[in-house]
């Protein structure tokens, strides 16, 4: 299949998932299997399949039947978007009502396909791959609160621990407690009771997976008035999330500021995944809270991945293909990841394991807004950048990839941008000016193309002086303008800095 628009990696082939879940079903086709998908297309309904499970042990009929009329449109959907498999996953009212197994088959027919219906064992086993492949490493305890069941289990690294499932979905917990929120957090304290693994996560981070509690961080964002409207990543002390959590879970969720941004189907729900996030944070201690956006869809592709696939770095490579996409050279992307490494070692500058992926995710995004107006490219890239469906990135983290392509542009003393600059820590600020500055003397010496920086070295001089020494074939490319913008990169490094041709002179820029 050949697409007509260059927007699209042309080695993709777009795969569909359908996730039948006891409040909500949705459709997503994803460009393609890869570490880092991309979302062609997203579309859900609200059925409130598991609505009064408990008391009558059927799935809800109204829900059965609208649920159908939106199978028969997600496969339409599916083809049009050229899926070239559609994978359909159910999860506990599915599995646990007694009418369930004609469900399926009804909704297998309507599909055209086989629904897998995962046990609570293989939903927890999916959401954990999921913040798995969402935290580059993940460490802690990921929790999927959907409207049946909550998944609890232990994820560290590459490494997936102890599990349990237990009945505290939003909707069942609402039927199980009759309404009342008081008898929802005894129902809710006795049920955790069983799941000894929050024990091991004292200290450590609780990951968050699922509607209701996305919802939740997002009225957390409006009342804190957070800079970055972005749900993957979104880190809450623990503190701070109790003294939340207690607010929305007294019931006056009308009262909470940003509460028209969530659905009014979802509002209900909102104080019961309160009650059970309060009480885990006090089984549990973490360290904090932060958001996953990826769950048992994303987990349930990442286990399609080959294992060396699996261990590639997810923010590198969605960077990679940024690049592919939107820069005017990838190789010149690929050459500024490893120059500009080179040169911090030159200048003495050390870097974390982190930091450095960072740095290079910066290099890789570094030219994909060449294409806007020059007076505003920093400002198309920031944006690109700061709102991206990245994962394995945090929101500091973030900000530096972000500002620092901002400084590319528009210069590293730029008054831009200062709720960013907030959100970045000092130590990022500075280096996303550092790694700027670079950027801003090797684009006028390459001319944004490949082949020139390789050759571009750093070489001590006497009295502490560092030289840029361009090749002697290349000495055309020596001028006034990288000249002066060696000079703001020497004061923000505060060394001594000269251009110089092989074999020529040296001019000092400071």
């Amino acid at each position: 299949m050949i697409f007509e628009s260059q927007g699209r990696l042309q080695d993709r082939r777009p795969v569909s998932i359908v996730d039948i879940g006891s409040n909500s079903i949705r459709l997503v086709v994803y460009e393609g299997l890869a570490r880092s998908p991309t979302i062609l297309f997203n579309e859900k309904m609200l059925a409130g399949l598991g609505r009064g499970i408990v008391s009558t042990g059927r799935l809800d009929p109204e829900a059965v039947t609208r649920s159908m009329d939106e199978f028969q449109r997600f496969r339409a959907l599916s083809d049009q978007a050229g899926a070239e498999r559609i994978y359909v996953l159910a999860t506990a009212a599915a599995r646990e009502a007694v009418n369930g197994p004609d469900f399926i088959h009804r909704a297998e027919d309507v599909l055209k396909t086989e629904i897998r219906v995962l046990t609570g064992r293989e939903e927890a086993y999916y959401s954990a791959l999921g913040v798995m492949s969402g935290f580059y490493p993940a460490d802690g305890i990921a929790g999927d609160l959907g409207g049946g069941s909550l998944e609890l289990v232990d994820v560290e690294g590459d490494r997936i621990g102890d599990g349990i499932t237990l009945p505290l979905g939003g909707l069942r917990l609402q039927d199980m407690a009759k309404n009342s929120l008081v008898q929802a957090q005894k129902i809710v304290r006795d049920e955790l009771a069983r799941a000894k693994l929050l024990q091991g996560g004292e200290g450590r981070v609780f990951y968050a997976v699922g509607g209701t509690w996305r919802n939740l961080a997002r009225l957390h964002m409006e009342m804190t008035n957070y800079p970055l409207g972005v749900m993957h990543h979104y880190e809450i002390g623990t503190a701070e999330a109790s003294n939340f959590l207690r607010q929305v879970a007294r019931g006056e969720i009308e009262k909470v500021k940003g509460i028209e941004g969530v659905s009014k189907n979802r509002r209900s729900l909102l104080p019961y995944g309160a009650v059970v996030l309060q009480e885990i944070l006090a089984a549990m201690g973490p360290s904090k809270l932060v958001v996953s956006a990826l769950g048992v869809r994303e987990g349930f592709l990442y286990s399609l991945l080959d294992e060396a696939e699996q261990k590639t770095d997810p923010l590198l490579t969605a960077a990679e293909e940024l690049a592919r996409l939107r820069s005017r050279s990838l190789k010149h992307a690929q050459e500024l990841a490893e120059w500009t490494g080179a040169a911090l070692k030159a200048f003495g500058i050390e870097e974390t394991v982190e930091e450095s992926r960072y740095r290079q995710a910066a290099c890789l995004l570094a030219d994909i807004g060449w294409r806007a107006h020059p007076e505003y490219r920093g400002t198309q890239s920031l944006n690109i950048i700061a709102h991206a469906s990245f994962i394995g990135v945090d929101h500091p983290g973030r900000a530096f990839l972000a500002l620092t392509n901002l400084f590319r542009h528009e210069g590293v003393f730029t008054e831009s941008s200062a709720e960013l600059k907030g959100l970045a820590t000092q130590r990022y600020l500075e280096r996303a000016q550092v790694l700027a500055a670079m950027m801003r003397v090797v684009y006028l010496l390459t001319a944004s193309m490949p082949g020139v920086m390789p050759r571009l070295k750093w070489e001590a001089r006497a009295g502490d002086t560092l030289a840029l020494v361009i090749p002697a074939d290349l000495a055309g490319l020596y001028g006034e303008r990288p000249a002066g913008r060696l000079a703001q990169l020497a004061k923000i490094t505060g060394r001594r800095l000269v251009l110089a041709v092989e074999g020529g002179p040296s001019v000092s820029v400071k």
